[in-house]
């Protein structure tokens, strides 16, 4: 048997799919799936065969998410995915995310308004994890400029019982005992002008990712600047030299991602007004294992200018030796490298604005 890479690129009219073999150098294009459906979150899983799922959202129908086994040829939508009750007074928008769990049926969802879900059975039914939902800073909590969004949702690969969810403008909040119970986690971040009384929330987290090498180690884009943490996310400090000159404002941007070696990658943008590629410059910044710098590592598209953003969860890393590096545009273009960022390849085709990008390894 041998393996494919596939490239699962959700966007605001549907989902499509690049597949390629391991060289990664030619990809064959097939979608739309899905068509006409806001695609925020999808997730290739392969533990039990290849299953391909969808977060879902449509201006008249609401927010589902939707299951295929045959790469999108067909789907069928979950009766009993997440849901809130009429009591709570919450209502589900989008679902933000979708990741798999430690043990091999289970499954998370991150919704909006900023809720966690989770499926002990492939996806079939789902039960909000009230601890979150519930917890005492709950009445302060306040959505960004994209709503509250509960958009990252990290599983301790040492531990399963620790995890880590990001919301914005909320904060990070983490849980020791598999979801039931929170902390937040948000001292030393930068906090935004909501209005909120309590200092525990109201930080506008981006994207957030865990070291490969080290669980307590994490790092995140918000709203304010780039914070690592060292700590399981007990304190943050900011890491930014590189990425700004002196009187600039704090450094902005939406995805931040790192490789199977960590290696970080981000896309700094112009500012939060302006929300687009400073001077009109492709440009990604890196930064390597036991540096403290970031650097310019590749020029995207050096003969062009694009005045374009790359939103929190369209930037990915696959698991190969050499891992490829993808991202998509607000303008609907894909890009992969193979060589750590330095040179780009633009994949063909184009689409509507791109929401997510999540690479899969499947067995042929």
């Amino acid at each position: 048997m041998g393996q494919r890479v596939v490239l699962l690129i959700g966007t605001n009219k549907g989902v499509f799919q690049y597949t390629s073999d391991l060289e990664r150098k030619e990809w064959k294009l097939s979608g739309p799936f899905l068509p006409g459906w806001e695609v925020y979150s999808v997730l290739g899983d392969s533990r039990h065969g290849n299953r391909i799922y969808a977060g879902t959202s449509h201006a008249a129908y609401g927010a589902s998410i939707r299951v295929s086994d045959d790469f999108g040829e067909s789907w069928t939508q979950v009766e009993n995915g997440p849901s809130y009750t009429q009591e709570s007074g919450f209502a589900l928008n989008r679902i933000w995310q979708l990741v798999p769990g430690a043990e091999p049926d289970t499954l998370y969802a991150g919704a909006e308004e900023a809720g966690l879900f989770v499926s002990y059975d492939r996806g079939v039914n789902w039960r909000e994890l009230k601890g979150l939902t519930d917890h005492p800073t709950r009445p302060n909590w306040f959505p960004g400029a994209g709503g509250m969004c509960l958009h990252t949702i990290i599983i301790d690969p040492s531990n399963k019982h620790w995890m880590w969810v990001a919301m914005s403008a909320v904060g990070v909040f983490r849980s020791e005992d598999g979801g039931e119970t929170w902390k937040a986690c948000n001292n030393g971040l930068a906090r935004v002008p909501t209005g909120q009384p309590s200092d525990e929330v109201g930080y506008c987290i981006h994207k957030m990712v865990i070291d490969p090498k080290d669980s307590n180690t994490l790092y995140m884009q918000e709203h304010g600047g780039v914070f690592k943490s060292t700590d399981g996310g007990d304190n943050w400090f900011a890491i930014e030299e590189g990425l700004t000159l002196k009187g600039d404002d704090a450094p902005f941007g939406f995805p931040i991602s790192v490789s199977p070696t960590g290696d970080l990658f981000l896309v700094p943008l112009e500012s939060s007004e302006q929300r687009s590629m400073k001077g009109g410059k492709l440009l990604v910044y890196g930064m390597a294992p036991g540096e403290s710098r970031w650097e310019p590592v590749g020029d995207v598209m050096p003969d062009e200018e694009r005045h374009v953003s790359v939103l929190r969860d369209a930037m990915a890393v696959d698991p190969l030796d050499p891992y490829g590096l993808y991202f998509g545009t607000t303008s609907g273009e894909i890009f992969c490298s193979l060589d750590r960022g330095v040179t780009w390849d633009r994949l063909p085709g184009q689409f509507s604005r791109i929401l997510t990008v999540k690479p899969w390894i499947i067995e042929e």
